[in-house]
């Protein structure tokens, strides 16, 4: 099978990764392509979804419509996955639908935590951890959210989301969005020592625990870690650990488990499926069932590969 050209025969979202990440496409026609991100397809439609009043679906972290008395699910239609979205599709931060956009959720949307400007975050290192990474790609000040980050840590040098209800020890899902958050920050060139120190502690815990276990036993403490999933959301699983270090370019022995469990599930025509949908109300889907060979999926697994081997 020609799995280019399966990839290819998709979004620009898609194509212009592949391009890049995988073909080694000439730079303009890479550019060409993500171009495009914000003018169709899943791009303009995610866009488009956007309210006057700069949210999406009445709501920052939860949409508008949910009812609080009623016991808490997931939703992945409000402001914060979109743009989270937004950045995975990789829209031009300055094509102006998307820096429009960027400016209405500067101007006008707050947390619904305490009334907080989105680009100043909330408590929660899950949340601020996926806001910065939004703030870093948009080119936002994202400065707040990263020194409220830096300040969460837990004794073991990362990061839960239930330290304010008394978690002592952190977990993989609230540090991958932590530490992919500083990374993104110190990227811009605008961290401080601290983020570069949490960014080290961070990454330590995930690589102590080999993207997938438990420290003190080698379990895997949840078996959906080992599945492969997206919209990643603010679920942690071993593709999405791989991507991180992949991006800061560290390779390290300890995430050649990871990178092996990842290999092994590829069919025999080279494509990897979506096991895992972490469910929720969506805005629009993008095809692709569970159990099913995934576009997104695959592209995120060879490229991990090809770094990984290159070295």
């Amino acid at each position: 099978m020609d799995v280019a050209a399966w990839l290819l025969d998709s979004d620009p979202a898609i194509r212009w990764q592949v391009l890049r990440d995988l073909l080694e496409a000439p730079p303009e026609k890479v550019a060409a392509e993500r171009a495009r991100v914000a003018r169709e397809g899943w791009g303009a439609r995610l866009l488009a979804e956007q309210d006057a009043d700069g949210r999406w679906d009445g709501g920052t972290y939860r949409p508008g419509w949910v009812d609080e008395a009623r016991p808490f699910f997931d939703a992945w239609t409000a402001t914060h996955f979109s743009l989270q979205q937004l950045a995975d599709f990789g829209v031009e931060p300055d094509d102006p639908a998307v820096s429009d956009a960027i400016v209405r959720v500067r101007e006008n949307v707050r947390w619904e935590h305490e009334g907080e400007p989105f680009f100043d975050g909330e408590v929660e290192p899950c949340i601020n951890g996926i806001a910065l990474t939004v703030a870093a790609y948009f080119g936002q000040d994202g400065s707040r959210i990263a020194e409220t980050l830096v300040g969460g840590r837990l004794a073991d040098g990362a990061w839960n989301c239930w330290a304010e209800y008394g978690a002592t020890v952190s977990s993989f899902h609230s540090t991958i969005c932590a530490v992919e958050g500083l990374a993104a920050w110190q990227a811009t060139g605008r961290a401080d020592a601290d983020v570069a120190d949490a960014v080290r502690t961070g990454e330590e815990y995930l690589l102590e625990r080999s993207l997938f276990r438990r420290r003190s036993t080698g379990a895997v403490p949840d078996p959906r870690i080992t599945m492969l999933s997206y919209p990643v959301r603010w679920f942690h699983d071993v593709l999405r650990g791989l991507e991180h270090f992949r991006r800061v370019d560290r390779r390290d022995a300890r995430l050649a488990d990871a990178v092996e469990l990842v290999r092994g599930k590829a069919d025999a025509d080279g494509l990897w499926r979506l096991e895992n949908v972490h469910e929720g109300p969506t805005l629009f889907g993008f095809g692709e069932g569970e159990g099913m060979p995934s576009r997104w999926v695959t592209l995120r697994a060879l490229r991990v590969l090809r770094w990984w081997d290159a070295a």
